[in-house]
């Protein structure tokens, strides 16, 4: 397309970056004939994005000379990230940061903290390449200002619809008690009565006869709504706290409190064990996080508009994928995104919940066929779950799928099988879950063929379905039985693909 025929189709293009004094620029096509004025809102080192007659335009700096006073520098133009959301993944931010600085061989400055700016600086002009800031807001608010282009990134733990979601690392919630509370157990379905206000009383849920005291952070936060979905109730708190520290401290004080808040912000109070709604132990392990096998686990995610970023902006968001910001994520407290291995026959409770959840229709072929598989054969962490009621991965997954391509080919499992094994959940016959669990196996398996074409088809895993022969957790509970319908990611050293299930 000619710099001409460009410039007429930009009409229809919104883009909107960090803010620039409003002043007036001309841009001039070098080809000669078009001439575009207006407001300068910003300049990512490709392209002019300016307010005119015509509308909020893009523009290629390519094609087209900048006139006027406020044309920006274009050896090194200033980015701008405005970071709204969050504080309680805050803690985050500087240690990224301060890696993609240092990856790049580039000067962090700044400081830390729920409310932060920061500089990116060339370490040998002193000249600021970035400017980065973190304000702490209200999910719905911070949604908006992206929108609107009063900021950039989005910090949150829950995915939107209408917004690109970056994955950053991982966190889970866990149940905080005071160290003394005798209590020894809570069940899921346990927790979701007490934060709904059914529950009050410590001796219904096997502890002494106390009044359960409440604590929480506001109903607005971020990670109350993210609670909220992942239970399906409101919470009804008797005291509420600003933050996660905060929280904690009041928790470990009070012997008859109870609370909900993220892993990384346990101390001075203790998490307490939780439990399915079938008794079976739900660990917040890392590996159980990263697989979302654990019910509470929640993404950390940059959520991004729909128009486009400066260019040191998006190289902070590919860096996220890296080993470098992955060391950063865990040595601020989080889990990280990097694929694990953990060999099958390591987690035993798996293998214990196989046997006591089979139903009446998992016969022990069905068991057998499993365990064959599964003999000799790594768990990885990358694991596939769908939108609820659909056939499209949900945002984690969809990062997990492009983890996977990148892994493959980088050739982190050559000379290895992958099997992609689908699970469902038990309601309905078990010759259809069946069906369902390849079904939904060969869907992933599809989608992964789609975002790296240029691999080989023998690099590719073979698809497996068990149905409902390896639960995750009991069914009886809505969040029971989507940790059960999911894809697992499997290595084995030598595999011969099985034949396709019998009709």
């Amino acid at each position: 397309m000619g710099v001409k025929a460009g410039l007429a189709a930009l009409c229809a293009a919104l883009c909107i970056s960090g803010p620039i004094a409003a002043q007036d620029v001309t841009l001039v096509a070098r080809e000669g004939g078009i001439v575009l004025t207006g407001t300068l809102q910003g300049y990512d080192g490709e392209f002019y994005r300016i307010d005119t007659a015509y509308g909020q335009l893009t523009v290629d700096g390519q094609g087209v000379i900048c006139e006027g006073p406020a044309c920006p520098d274009l050896i090194a133009p200033k980015a701008v990230m405005r970071i709204v959301g969050s504080p309680d993944a805050a803690g985050l931010l500087p240690a990224l940061f301060q890696a993609f600085a240092q990856a790049r061989g580039l000067v962090y400055e700044g400081g830390t903290g729920a409310g932060f700016q920061a500089r990116i600086l060339d370490p040998e002009s002193r000249k600021d390449l970035a400017e980065v800031s973190f304000t702490p807001m209200q999910p719905d608010l911070a949604t908006a200002a992206v929108q609107d282009g009063s900021a950039d990134l989005k910090l949150t733990f829950r995915a939107e619809p209408d917004l690109g979601n970056h994955s950053v690392a991982m966190d889970a919630l866990v149940v905080l008690v005071a160290p003394d509370n005798p209590t020894p157990e809570i069940s899921t379905v346990e927790l979701a009565k007490i934060l709904g206000g059914e529950v009050d009383n410590w001796a219904e849920i096997g502890g002494p006869d106390m009044p359960i005291v409440l604590h929480a952070l506001a109903a607005e936060a971020d990670l109350q709504r993210a609670l909220g979905e992942r239970l399906g109730t409101r919470e009804m708190p008797a005291v509420q706290h600003p933050d996660l520290a905060t929280l904690a401290d009041a928790v470990a004080k009070d012997p008859w409190a109870i609370a909900v808040s993220g892993r990384s912000a346990i101390a001075p109070a203790r998490r307490m064990p939780l439990t399915d709604s079938c008794g079976f132990p739900l660990l917040p392990t890392a590996l159980a996080i990263k697989a979302e096998d654990y019910p509470l686990a929640l993404p950390v995610l940059l959520l991004t508009p729909k128009r486009r970023l400066p260019l040191l902006t998006r190289e902070f968001l590919d860096f996220l994928r890296t080993p470098e910001a992955q060391a950063a994520v865990l040595a601020a407290g989080f889990v990280d995104r990097s694929a694990s291995r953990q060999p099958m026959t390591a987690d035993g409770l798996r293998l214990i919940n196989a046997i006591q959840g089979a139903g009446e229709d998992v016969t022990l072929d069905d068991l057998k066929r499993l365990a064959g598989i599964m003999d000799g054969a790594d768990r990885v962490s990358l694991t596939f779950r769908f939108e609820d009621g659909s056939s499209t991965l949900d945002a984690q997954s969809q990062d997990n799928l492009v983890d996977l391509a990148q892994l493959i080919a980088a050739g982190q499992f050559r000379d290895q099988k992958l099997v992609l094994a689908g699970f469902s959940d038990g309601s309905g016959a078990a010759q259809a879950n069946l069906a369902l669990s390849v079904e939904r196996a060969a869907k992933v398996a599809q989608e992964l063929a789609a975002v790296a074409p240029d691999l080989a088809a023998t690099d590719l895993p073979v698809v497996e379905g068990f149905g409902e022969a390896l639960p995750m957790a009991c069914d009886e509970t809505a969040i029971g039985r989507q940790l059960n319908r999911r894809v697992e990611l499997w290595v084995v050293p030598d595999f011969a693909p099985a034949e396709d299930p019998a009709p």
